[in-house]
Parts: structure tokens; C-alpha cells; sequence
């Protein structure tokens, strides 16, 4: 047998091997040199050894010490620990991009010395490959310097087809970038933070940068703006022109329509914000009676009235409003606007021929404005700690500027609060240091309520806006301010030359509005409410403020982010969760191509037959065919015999143009104009419960109808659609609450029940809940329950967003299904004397097991 070693001798020592001879260098490295005796002893100035020094007594010290002859006496143990410092440095067992924490490390950290900070650099440039080094440190362009573009010009060039935000730049470097509705946005970040980020807007803080949101402004006369705005918004609630928006200290969302086209062409949802009305004018109250009082004296003195409210300037004050919308439907709202504009002018001149010509100015500020949305408990210490205001802020603002100590969380303010205020540049005092809650929580702290005068801000002004657009003073020169400073890290003291920017901060709530029911075994929907707060500043100032925000441990989110606190808050998602919109036929869509693409890039073997277990629709649900309007496409037949190839030429022209895309579902006759809409609202739960225990139900929604439509100065519906027809052609959104196990993911199949079955799941939960096993008998086998999978006839509805709910510990899902359908759950549950049950059985696209689940109406 061969020897291990080259030596076999015994006697020679074995030669150390690589693991050895690397401990020996890292022990080398790490040794730190000792004066000897005898150089230390060549004059008295020069240190002796050291000697060791009884702690428990002071005598044998000097009284004072020169601090220059000390450091020459030690100067020999002071090189010797740092060159100690430097050599145990470079003999680190860790490479340079390895000693950077998890969150800053880059794949390409390893190869390119650029990708790692500058206090590694050095390290790592020694550390690479000799060949790669030369590769990188080639400094020589590929063209000239006077051909190169400028950076700005680079980055407009890579803006052909979509737009970037502020900071974009800042976002692409730390999460997974989407081309979204005529922008370049986050999705979600490049590290696995679904669950923290959850619990930062449960428990802490998470931003998201929301200034791709559009942002339109109406100008014109009051009577008209309000007139335009009720005849293009919901119906349900209160109007945008109530009394405690006019005032411009609360926001109103609502959702947009067509103008009077309630309750069809539902556009989106939307947030109208007026502006603050000045101090000289801050009484509505005093307007709108002089108002009325003008309108009860036209039989007498009319001319002089009109005179005194011309004088006065009063009656009809110019006053500007903002509408946030989707920006994926920003064309169809500037229409919609223009229209309902041109109608408003109309009626007003038609009522008053006498009044001056009024005009409405529509104007576009998207990019105009930046908005952050922070939610979390902590978002009131982040906005506190990051913001520095200025002591003009008038003198409400301090009462509540001091009230957010005491804030746990901005769910105890009134809804859609406004607060306007001014700040000096964040960037003088960076870092920020969050504030600290203050003793004595309590559910109410505010002592400052909504008002005008604490909403006015400067940001309404496109003067001062325009002003603010590029800051004064760049990064560098404020780093070259604190440098000067005696003491590193102190807040600069801001000047007469430093900017001021005006800022509006939003009231923010994502929280369902109806409670679940007492029979149910699940928790309140407004347990698992999100609050915080929305941020808007003037455009330039992104990159300024987004690291005060952030630098306090803020988490950052993208559209994924933002989804899931919609989702977890209980409420609806758009585009995805609102049905017969355009902007949800166009998201639908790209999903059906996306996720069909996918499927047929798999081979038969590893995917789902669909067909097989009878999913009907798998990539897109078909609703018109749910609700009624359409034929249901033709089953696939199992015969072998139909899988045949037709050998004749006219057979497969024919089946060809059978099976067109396009005709597999066709319209059933006499129904081609019932048009398919969406029962939202707050309202809703309560109109459904007045029409359930009617005779003619369709009769009753058309009636509920027309009275909202009375309500806002509209015709009813009476003559152009029918009763049948609008209780058809209905929809209405739910919450799927499973009754025990399972995890509903999107497009899940909601199906009824018959009496017989339905009696058989309530007994299956109800020995479930007592704990009694389930596999008593035939009848209550719950596992035997859920292998029978219905039919496609018996399909009422579909789930939009399903997922595993984290606040609730439980699957969660929201889905819609029509109104008769819920009607008939309501009377089966009568039948059966189990009131609000409204039990269904819910599968998986892709699945056969079906579970029992529960609906709730999501208003």
C-alpha cells in the first residue's frame, strides 16, 4: 500500500497540511508585536513592558498626564495594533462582498468591484482575478467623450414607451421591475419579505411610492363643480359637494361613473380633495343661505339681489378640486369629465340666462405631484420624526402636531382628515429619529378636529409648485454644509436661502365596512383594519424626502404590497376585484394570455386537463354566462371516437368554423341587450335585506334604484330598462369565509347547493364544531361531501382574489356572484331554517376536492 505521505519515515514530522497552514497564517496575522525591554530602555521618554496595575487602588498614578508625550511613549504598541488591524483584515477568512449584510448584497458584488461599498473596495479589487481586474480596469470608452450622451439624456432615452417615477432608480435597484399603465413600477421586492412586510403594516410601518396615481383639477364656479361631480359619482352615501367636504378638510372617496349613467359604466374608484376655502371665506353655511335667501326673493327686488351677490362676490366663489384616479383610466375620466362638465354649464345657463359666462378648466397634473402612502401604527412617529414644519403653520397646527406623540394609531382620526402644513428640506436634519410614543395612550387623543384652516396649504398654488420644482441646494452642497460642522452628525440649522415646502398629509384607512355575521365562528372584519397616512409634495421632491422616511426602519412596498393590505384589510382591489370594467377586462385578459401561455408550454403529462374535471373557464371567468346572457360552451365529449381526425375536407371546414374563436359561447336569444353591471355601495346589505321578503325582488332592486337616482336630481331608470332585465344583468361582490379547511386561490368555482346537500354540510360543521368526528355515517362524511364535484350548470360565481390571509390565520376570498343567486341562497336558508348561512361549495380551478364555505356581502 502506498504511504499517504511523500515520507513514510516515522521520525521526520509530518508536513502541515492546507487547513494547518492556514491556521498558522490567520494566528500570524493576528499576533500584534511586543516592544522588547531593551529597545524600549534607551531614554526615559520611551515606554517600558507594561506592568500590571492594581485596579483597587489609585496611588502610584500621576496627577496629570501630557497627552502628546504619552502617544510618543506608546507609539510603537499604537503601529503595532494597527498594523495588527490591517493584516488580520486582509487574512479574513470572508471575502469582501460576504461581509456585507443580507440586504446589501448584489449577485454581481462578486465579479464588479463598483457593486461593493467604498470601504471594501480595496479589498475586493485584491481579491479578483487577475484577468478580470484587467478587464474592468479598462478606463478607455467606446466612443469619444464629446459623442457620449449626459446621463439625464441616457435615462430619457430608456423613457420611449413608459415613464419613470422619481425613484425609479432607487426602486430598480432593490425590487422586480413591471412595465404598469404607462409606467416602470415595483412589484415586489428582490428579497423574500412577504411576511415582514405584513407584519411592518401590522405591527410597524411600510411605504409605497404612489405618484403614478393620476391626478386631475377642475376649476370653476362651486354650484357647477358640485352639480358636475353628483352627476359622475356613486349614488350611494354622501354627495362630494356635502357640507363636510365642501369645506376642504376631509377627502371624499367615492367611485366614478359615467355621467348619469348610475348604475352601469362603473370607470373606478376615486378621492376628490377640495381646496380649503381662506380664511376671509371660511363660511359656507353663511354663503349657501344667502344664497337660498336670494332664491326666496326672485318675485321681489330679483335684480338687486343679484347685484348685492355679484357685489359681494360671495355667491358663487371660484374654488379648485382634485380627483386621484387609477392611471389606467385616465382617458376615460377626462372624458367623462368634459361631458358631465358641458352638461353642468348647460343647466346652469339654462336655469339663470342673465349669469355671466362660466367656465370649467380641466387641467392634467400627473407628475406634477409625488404621493408616499405609509400605513402602520408606527406611520405617525415616521411622519413626525422625518418632517421638521415651520412655525408658520397657523395655530391649530401645533395641537396637533403634538397630539401624534400620543397617537397609537391614526385609526382613532376622522376618516379622510386633511392636515396641510409646510416643512423645511428633510434633508438638513438627516438622520431622523422616529418619535417616541408618549405615556397615557388613549383610544381618543385628538384634540384638534378637521377644519379649513388647518387643511391650507401652499401646494394648491402652481406658482409656488413650479418654484419648488428643482431644489435649490443638491445633495452635495448640504453634505458640504455638515462637513463643516464641529460636531459629525449635527442637524444643520436652516436659513433664509434653504427651501420651504408646502406638504398635505391624508388621513388613510383600508378596512371593510360590514361586520361578519353573529353566527359565524370568524373574527370582525374590522379587526384586520390598516390605518396610516398619505403624503403628497410637490414634484422634485421625491429623492429628498424618501430617505428620512425610510432610514428608521420603514419597509418599502410595491403593487404587491399594496394589493395585500387591501386584501387583508376585507376590502376590493382594483382592477381586479371590480368586474365589468373596462380596466378589469383589460387586466383579465393579459392574465388569461399570460397564464395560457404558461400552461401550453408544459407537456400534456405535467399539466391539469382542465376539461377533464370540468372547469369550465380556467384562465378567465366567463360571467355573461354565470348571470344567464350567454349559452355555455359545448362540453368536450369523452368518446374516443370524437378525438379522430375527420379524413373529408368539408368536415374540418365545418368543424373549423364551429369551434371559432370567439363562438364558444353564444348569445341567447332576446338577451342581447341586457347590460351587466355591478351592485357596490354602502347600501348594499341594506337594499338586499328590503328586497329578499318582496314578492316581485326585481321590482324592488329597480325601485331602490330609481329612489338613488331621484335622490341626485336624476331620472329613475323607468323606461329604459326593464326590471327583469337590471335584476339579470346584476352582480354583487362577496366575502368567502370557508367553513373549515382549505385555501381558495383566484378563479376558484363557487357552486350551489340543494336543500338535501346543503342540510348534510350543516350537520358535517356542526358535529365539526363539537368536536364529534365527522365520519359518523354516510350522510355526514364530510370527505365523502366534498368528492362530489357539481356539475358546470350549478357554477354561480367566481372568486377574484383568493390567498392564505395572514391577519385571519385562515384561507380568505373574494369573489362575486349575481343577485338572484343570492336571493335563492336567502330562501333555501329560510327552507331550512338556518338565516344567514348562505352556504356554497367552493374547488380550486385545478382541483377536485370541493369545501364548504360561507358568503358575506362586501359593501
Amino acid at each position: 500500500m502506498a504511504p499517504k505521505r511523500k515520507s513514510d519515515d516515522s521520525t521526520s514530522p509530518d508536513p502541515p497540511t492546507a487547513r494547518e497552514k492556514k491556521k498558522q497564517k490567520t494566528a500570524m496575522a493576528r499576533t500584534i508585536p511586543v516592544q522588547s525591554v531593551q529597545a524600549g530602555s534607551s531614554g526615559n521618554s520611551a515606554a517600558g513592558p507594561s506592568k500590571s496595575v492594581r485596579f483597587d487602588s489609585m496611588q502610584g498614578l500621576p496627577t496629570s498626564i501630557d497627552v502628546e508625550r504619552f502617544a510618543e511613549a506608546r507609539s510603537f504598541e499604537i503601529s503595532a495594533m494597527e498594523d495588527a488591524m490591517k493584516s488580520a483584515q486582509s487574512a479574513s477568512t470572508k471575502r469582501a462582498w460576504q461581509e456585507l449584510p443580507r440586504h446589501l448584497r448584489r449577485r454581481a458584488a462578486s465579479h464588479d468591484v463598483r457593486r461593493v461599498p467604498l470601504r471594501l473596495r480595496e479589498k475586493a479589487r485584491a481579491e479578483m482575478d487577475p484577468q478580470r481586474k484587467k478587464a474592468l480596469g479598462r478606463h478607455v470608452p467606446k466612443r469619444g467623450k464629446h459623442k457620449q450622451l449626459p446621463r439625464t439624456k441616457q435615462f430619457l432615452k430608456r423613457q420611449l414607451d413608459k415613464t419613470w417615477l422619481e425613484t425609479h432608480i432607487w426602486h430598480a435597484k432593490r425590487m422586480h421591475m413591471k412595465n404598469m399603465w404607462g409606467y416602470r413600477l415595483a412589484v415586489e421586492p428582490t428579497e423574500k419579505s412577504f411576511r415582514p412586510s405584513h407584519r411592518a403594516s401590522v405591527h410597524g410601518s411600510i411605504l409605497h411610492d404612489a405618484s403614478y396615481f393620476a391626478l386631475i383639477e377642475l376649476a370653476g364656479p362651486e354650484d357647477i363643480l358640485r352639480t358636475l361631480l353628483d352627476s359622475c359619482s356613486d349614488y350611494q352615501g354622501p354627495s362630494p359637494g356635502a357640507k363636510r367636504f365642501l369645506t376642504g378638510a376631509r377627502v371624499c372617496e367615492t367611485h366614478l361613473y359615467k355621467h348619469r349613467s348610475y348604475p352601469f359604466d362603473l370607470i373606478a374608484p376615486m378621492a376628490v380633495i377640495w381646496r380649503p376655502v381662506a380664511q376671509e371665506r371660511t363660511k359656507p353655511e353663511a354663503a349657501h343661505s344667502e344664497v337660498s335667501k336670494s332664491k326666496k326673493r326672485r318675485g321681489k327686488g330679483k335684480g338687486k339681489a343679484k347685484e348685492r351677490e355679484r357685489a359681494s362676490g360671495q355667491a358663487q366663489p371660484p374654488r379648485k378640486v382634485w380627483i386621484r384616479v387609477h392611471p389606467s383610466v385616465v382617458h376615460v375620466t377626462h372624458q367623462t369629465l368634459r361631458v358631465a362638465a358641458s352638461y353642468a354649464l348647460d343647466a346652469a345657463k339654462t336655469a339663470d340666462p342673465s349669469r355671466e359666462v362660466a367656465e370649467v378648466d380641466i387641467v392634467d397634473l400627473r407628475e406634477h405631484v409625488n404621493v408616499f402612502e405609509i400605513m402602520g401604527p408606527k406611520s405617525s412617529q415616521v411622519i413626525k420624526g422625518a418632517l421638521k414644519p415651520t412655525n408658520d403653520n397657523g395655530d391649530d397646527f401645533p395641537k396637533f402636531w403634538d397630539s401624534l406623540s400620543k397617537l397609537q394609531s391614526t385609526g382613532s382620526l376622522p376618516r379622510g382628515m386633511v392636515v396641510g402644513f409646510t416643512v423645511h428640506d428633510p434633508r438638513l436634519s438627516f438622520p431622523p429619529k422616529n418619535a417616541k410614543l408618549e405615556g397615557g395612550l388613549t383610544s381618543s387623543p385628538m384634540t384638534v378636529f378637521p377644519s379649513a384652516k388647518l387643511a391650507q396649504s401652499d401646494i394648491w398654488d402652481e406658482n409656488v409648485r413650479n418654484g419648488l420644482r428643482k431644489p435649490k441646494y443638491k445633495k452635495k452642497d448640504i453634505d458640504e454644509r455638515k462637513s463643516q460642522n464641529l460636531v459629525p452628525g449635527t442637524p444643520l440649522q436652516p436659513t433664509q436661502k434653504d427651501n420651504r415646502v408646502p406638504v398635505i398629509l391624508i388621513q388613510r384607512s383600508v378596512e371593510g365596512a360590514s361586520p361578519i355575521s353573529p353566527s359565524s365562528h370568524h373574527y370582525a372584519s374590522n379587526s384586520t383594519a390598516l390605518h396610516g397616512w398619505t403624503l403628497i409634495i410637490p414634484q422634485g421632491w421625491a429623492m429628498a424626502f424618501l430617505p428620512s422616511l425610510i432610514y428608521t426602519g420603514t419597509r418599502t412596498g410595491g403593487q404587491r404590497e399594496r394589493q395585500t393590505q387591501t386584501y387583508e384589510g376585507g376590502c376590493a382591489y382594483f382592477p381586479r376585484d371590480y368586474p365589468f370594467t373596462e380596466a378589469y377586462e383589460e387586466y383579465a385578459d393579459e392574465r388569461e394570455i399570460e397564464e395560457e401561455d404558461r400552461w401550453e408550454r408544459r407537456p400534456p403529462a405535467k399539466r391539469v386537463n382542465y376539461a377533464k374535471i370540468g372547469t369550465r373557464s380556467p384562465w378567465k371567468p366567463d360571467w355573461e354566462v354565470v348571470l344567464g346572457l350567454r349559452e355555455p360552451p359545448a362540453q368536450e365529449s369523452e368518446d374516443p371516437a370524437s378525438e379522430l381526425i375527420p379524413a373529408q375536407r368539408a368536415d374540418v371546414e365545418m368543424e373549423s368554423e364551429e369551434t371559432a374563436p370567439g363562438t364558444s359561447t353564444q348569445p341567447r336569444k332576446g338577451k342581447k341587450e341586457i347590460r351587466p353591471w355591478l351592485l357596490r355601495g354602502q347600501d348594499v346589505p341594506s337594499i338586499l335585506q328590503s328586497i329578499s321578503s318582496m314578492i316581485n325582488p326585481s321590482a324592488g332592486l329597480l325601485g331602490c334604484i330609481d329612489q338613488l337616482r331621484i335622490k341626485r336630481g336624476q331620472d329613475p331608470l323607468g323606461g329604459n330598462v326593464r326590471a327583469n332585465e337590471l335584476w339579470q344583468g346584476a352582480l354583487v361582490r362577496v366575502r368567502v369565509l370557508l367553513c373549515g379547511r382549505g385555501n381558495p386561490e383566484d378563479l376558484a368555482l363557487l357552486y350551489r347547493l340543494d336543500d338535501e346537500e346543503a342540510r348534510k354540510w350543516n350537520e358535517a360543521e356542526a358535529l365539526r364544531q363539537q368536536g364529534v368526528p365527522a365520519m359518523l355515517s354516510e350522510d355526514t362524511d364530510e370527505k365523502e361531501l366534498s368528492k362530489l364535484v357539481p356539475s358546470t350548470d350549478a357554477i354561480i360565481g367566481y372568486v377574484t382574489t383568493g390567498h392564505y390571509s395572514l391577519s385571519r390565520g385562515e384561507g380568505h376570498a373574494i369573489g362575486a356572484v349575481p343577485v338572484s343567486c343570492l336571493i335563492d341562497l336567502q330562501q333555501r336558508d329560510e327552507r331550512l331554517r338556518t338565516p344567514n348561512s348562505l352556504l356554497v361549495k367552493i374547488r380550486d380551478r385545478g382541483e377536485t376536492i370541493c369545501r364548504a364555505a360561507r358568503l358575506e356581502v362586501l359593501s
